[in-house]
């Protein structure tokens, strides 16, 4: 290899170990939800480290949300506690009561008063919406978020078809929860988590293909292939509406040591990588959110002197923000190629088998 090539390499960002959302240290993802006998939904939970502080961008035409608010740059609070993504439409933002029941009584949270239970856990939330395609009233409720949350663990992330992606759909294909991960040669880690709930598009109707495929780091997609015009043509005889109301819900969290307003920015760049993997995106009917967590765990490097030191962050924190919007595109490929049929839903493995090369 010469020198330059070496160089590059060097250079290049390369997938976390897991390509998932726990690659950032601390992280604890944690599902809970409920399929058959009239059940098709779920609840995801993500648990930061404490001193977390976080930011977010609502983009869809009809979000579900609670303590968004709190997040905006100019408000008081900037720790978050937990994120709690969750199906049932707005029924399902209940599922983030149980979520500060189980902080609760573990004494974490916002401190109000002298007692070590004196604390309001900071626990913002979006739904998507799935109602109907189990039974209309079979929803998340509290229960669902306290259970997801006792699941909620460092080991890699469970994806596809669980927690807020049971019942989730992606145009005509089962939807799901999808994770990614990527390293940075300044040795941030930027990683991301979705669940894909888009009446827009995740594959290019034309091909097959998956948009968010070609934002692949190295071999991550290479074991997929154009499918068959035979099951492209079966895929666009299918019903051509979409659900008129949907929802892709995005989070992004990285180690880098950020405040809020940064952290908005964050949140910014997760509805760049929705638009990378899905089309359409952030339409009426959708309630897109994107929220964004920094564990403030690793200094972004900054190697300029002091005259230059700000422009220099800046170059640093369009390197993270790229990431962001790159990792959340994969992780929208990573929920469709992870979904499993379920609910009338076809999956992309099941309507495009050709799509997957043979294994030697």
């Amino acid at each position: 290899m010469t020198d330059v090539r070496r160089d590059a390499a060097a250079l290049a960002p390369v997938r976390g170990r897991r390509n998932d959302l726990t690659d950032v240290a601390g992280v604890a993802v944690g599902h809970h939800q409920r399929v058959g006998r009239g059940w098709l939904t779920g609840t995801t939970v993500v648990l930061p480290p404490e001193g977390t502080v976080g930011g977010v961008d609502v983009r869809g035409g009809g979000p579900g949300t609670r303590e968004t608010d709190c997040l905006a740059p100019t408000t008081m609070v900037s720790r978050v506690d937990a994120v709690c993504l969750s199906g049932g439409s707005a029924y399902g933002l209940d599922a983030a009561t149980g979520v500060m029941g189980w902080l609760a009584a573990r004494h974490r949270g916002f401190a109000v008063g002298p007692e070590p239970h004196h604390v309001v856990p900071i626990v913002p939330a979006a739904v998507l919406f799935d109602l109907g395609r189990g039974r209309f009233a079979n929803r998340p409720d509290a229960g669902f978020g306290a259970a997801a949350a006792a699941r909620a663990s460092t080991r890699p992330v469970a994806q596809g078809s669980v927690g807020a992606g049971a019942g989730a759909r992606a145009a005509r294909l089962k939807g799901g929860i999808g994770s990614a991960s990527v390293v940075l040669p300044n040795g941030i880690t930027v990683a991301a988590l979705v669940a894909l709930n888009s009446g827009g598009s995740a594959i290019d109707l034309r091909s097959g293909e998956l948009w968010g495929a070609t934002r692949g780091i190295g071999d991550e997609f290479a074991h997929l292939r154009r499918p068959s015009r035979a099951e492209m043509r079966a895929h666009l005889d299918l019903p051509t509406t979409p659900p008129p109301m949907n929802t892709t819900l995005a989070l992004v969290v990285t180690d880098a040591i950020l405040d809020k307003p940064e952290c908005t920015r964050l949140a910014s760049a997760a509805h760049d990588g929705m638009a990378r993997a899905i089309d359409p995106i952030h339409t009426y009917g959708d309630g897109d959110v994107a929220f964004a967590l920094a564990t403030r765990q690793v200094a972004v490097p900054v190697d300029a002197p002091p005259a230059r030191l700000a422009t220099a962050r800046f170059a640093s924190m369009g390197l993270i923000i790229a990431a962001a919007a790159d990792a959340v595109a994969r992780a929208v490929a990573h929920a469709v190629l992870h979904a499993t049929s379920a609910g009338g839903m076809l999956c992309y493995r099941d309507q495009f088998p050709s799509a997957f090369r043979p294994q030697r």
